[in-house]
């Protein structure tokens, strides 16, 4: 091939031929170097070599942007690594996937906890519990969202604004920043204002960094062991169980006074609902019609451990169920169904059993003001709405029932080998047991549940 000495005005002036898709001319002075015209009317210096007897060719750049002594560098440069026997197209190509590689880990580097955290929760949204083998639930992901919250929201019950999720400081740092030291100073922060709460988030957190060390994006960036470490240990304050949230035997008969007293009947049966059946909170709270059958009496519980749990439907808190029923299904006077035509309303039954016009999820969220003001009607040291689930475990020890029984009834993990494998109660035998729990309780309480089901019936009729 033909070479000429290259000048600017060489290379200005040259073009390609009508008849061809491309062309190119060789410089005389710079072994391998070309300058490629096309028929577009692009231009660009080239390098031609030759190695183990392949053509080996590789575009140095648009002339617009490299002189003509900067061309020929270039080009004397990959002569070098051709005569080194190196291919410097793979040498390019090994280039570009080492600097995505550092780019990548860049990114790495400045991703957030809180955009980690985001795909945290869509990974517990999607994929199965290795503990239960079940999808997890509604609650354990709010509780993730709730404690992550950066608050300054208005708040859907009551005014002003909500507060920060514990884990929200975190939200904002680098990734790469959530050390052992960060970890510390933030949980002795957390554990001053709030103990058992930081307790919590501490938990949530652990498991999100175990997640961390086990995701490919993420690998590396966090030390597995951040919330292990003994100097986190020393600040997690202890979780301890309240001491006294519980109603003694002597306290029955003033509390369930003052519950029944309560002027919405819903709230006064849910209250009794979680005393004499021992559930979770929301578990009850979430209860849906179609999940009460009147006909077999039993009740089906959503349960975080198993799923779904199948309990008996008592006779007392049966005729709770069957008066709300009757409420539920009771269609609004005409004043009311004025307002709701006036306000675009429908009216129809509502779904829950434990129904709330005010909450978002329909169903009552917050009891505890209800119960606390039964309590200092009735004089009762102060006992939380979970003080009523321990309750039940307690106090059915007074009716000699066996453990395996109450844990069951409540939802609990089977506590020994033979409770987990080798018991099978069916529905009938725990109904034996769990009517005499509520037995006993009412007859502490100075209650007869004929005069009860009769005092309803004729309020229901007034």
């Amino acid at each position: 091939m033909a070479k000429i000495n290259f000048t600017a005005t060489r290379v200005d002036a040259y073009k390609c031929p009508i008849d061809k898709q491309q062309a190119f001319i060789w410089d005389s002075k710079a072994p391998g170097l070309g300058l490629r015209a096309t028929k577009g009317g692009a231009k660009a210096y080239v390098f031609q070599g030759k190695l183990h007897g392949d053509t080996v060719r590789v575009t140095i750049g648009d002339p617009r942007n490299w002189t003509i002594d900067r061309a020929q560098e270039r080009a004397r440069s990959l002569q070098c690594l051709i005569d080194d026997g190196i291919d410097p197209r793979v040498q390019e190509a090994e280039q570009r996937v080492a600097l995505e590689m550092r780019k990548a880990e860049t990114r790495r580097h400045q991703v957030t906890v809180g955009e980690a955290w985001a795909k945290y929760l869509d990974y517990l949204r999607t994929s199965i519990s290795p503990k239960t083998k079940r999808p997890r639930s509604e609650r354990y992901i709010a509780d993730h969202e709730a404690f992550a919250a950066p608050g300054g929201q208005p708040k859907k019950r009551g005014k002003g604004l909500t507060v920060a999720g514990p884990l929200a400081p975190l939200m904002v740092l680098n990734l790469s920043a959530l050390s052992d030291r960060c970890v510390t100073e933030w949980l002795a922060e957390e554990a001053d204002e709030r103990p058992t709460n930081a307790a919590h988030a501490f938990r949530l957190l652990r498991a999100f960094v175990h997640w961390l060390a086990g995701e490919d994006d993420y690998k590396g960036v966090v030390s597995a062991d951040t919330c292990d470490s003994p100097k986190v240990q020393a600040v997690l304050p202890a979780s301890n169980t309240k001491d006294g949230d519980c109603l003694q035997r002597e306290q029955l008969a003033g509390w369930f006074a003052a519950v029944r007293q309560i002027g919405n009947p819903i709230i006064a049966a849910y209250l009794q609902g979680l005393l004499l059946n021992g559930p979770r909170r929301n578990e009850l709270a979430a209860l849906r019609w179609d999940e009460v059958d009147f006909r077999w009496h039993s009740v089906t519980l959503a349960d975080k451990v198993e799923g779904a749990r199948v309990i008996p439907l008592t006779p007392y808190f049966e005729s709770l169920l069957l008066e709300l029923y009757r409420l539920n299904n009771t269609p609004p006077d005409e004043v009311q169904f004025k307002r709701m035509r006036e306000k675009g309303e429908e009216w129809k039954p509502s779904e829950w059993v434990f129904a709330s016009r005010t909450s978002a999820s329909g169903h009552i969220e917050e009891p505890r003001f209800q119960h606390a003001k039964a309590l200092e009607e009735a004089g009762i040291p102060h006992v939380t709405v979970h003080g009523l689930r321990r309750s039940f475990g307690t106090l059915s020890e007074w009716c000699e029932v066996p453990v395996g029984i109450v844990a069951q009834i409540q939802g609990h993990k089977p506590s020994a080998l033979a409770e987990k494998h080798y018991r099978r109660r069916p529905l009938d035998l725990l109904r034996l047991w769990h009517r005499r729990i509520e037995a006993w309780m009412l007859e502490q309480a100075g209650i007869d549940i004929q005069s009860a089901q009769e005092e309803r019936l004729a309020q229901a009729v007034a």
